[in-house]
């Protein structure tokens, strides 16, 4: 039974309820059934379309994360939009874009995640322009990712785990000579300039800020 359908320009959110874990594996496994990003959360299940602009602010936040730790010789492991899933914990998500830095170096040379084994990814990248990404957030904590970087639609705030909450954080535990002011600033223009100069001016400003 659908319980919220919010859609907006950037995303589309269908949410359901009493969906079995079983059901959850299989639509994650079926290859040829065609899905948005799924989250799953002890019997609740959402399932989000992204649109163009999702992505594409999704991937351009997601480029000056890969190109400040480039530049810094900072090792991290990419995991993009990975099925992170945990029976145990009945939860499951797929992330706009996720990175091990923390834990870069343990996960160097695994093929397949498994969550009983392997620790989440340190910092996940959450689009939510439509403002509704509180199921995710939730399934975020009880999986344990330390960091969610989530763009609102004007600006990126930093969301740091305590405990079992969520504390909105001035700048990057995780990386915390980040540059999130610039980042945020191209952001705002990205109606005014192309996705190269928006790189180029991170990449050249980046150690300034």
């Amino acid at each position: 039974m659908a319980i919220a359908n919010p859609v907006d320009a950037a995303e589309q959110r269908v949410t359901l309820g009493n969906v079995s874990w079983q059901t959850y594996i299989d639509l994650c496994e079926n290859a040829e059934c065609p899905r948005g990003r799924l989250t799953y959360d002890q019997g609740e299940l959402e399932i989000m379309s992204p649109s163009w602009l999702h992505e594409n602010v999704g991937r351009i936040i997601g480029r000056m994360i890969e190109m400040f730790t480039f530049h810094h010789q900072i090792e991290i492991h990419s995991a993009k939009s990975t099925t992170f899933k945990r029976e145990r914990k009945q939860r499951g998500f797929e992330a706009d874009e996720s990175y091990y830095i923390s834990h870069a170096p343990t996960m160097h040379g695994i093929s397949d995640v498994d969550m009983e084994i392997h620790p989440p990814p340190d910092l996940v990248i959450e689009v939510d322009i439509s403002r509704s990404s509180s199921l995710k957030m939730r399934v975020f904590a009880g999986l344990g990712v330390g960091e969610v970087w989530c763009f609102d639609g004007e600006k990126v705030i930093v969301h740091r785990l305590s405990g079992d909450t969520w504390e909105v954080c001035e700048i990057s535990t995780e990386r915390p000579s980040f540059p999130l002011t610039l980042m945020n600033t191209l952001l705002a223009q990205r109606s005014e300039l192309s996705e190269h100069q928006m790189i180029s001016r991170f990449v050249k400003n980046m150690d300034s800020q």
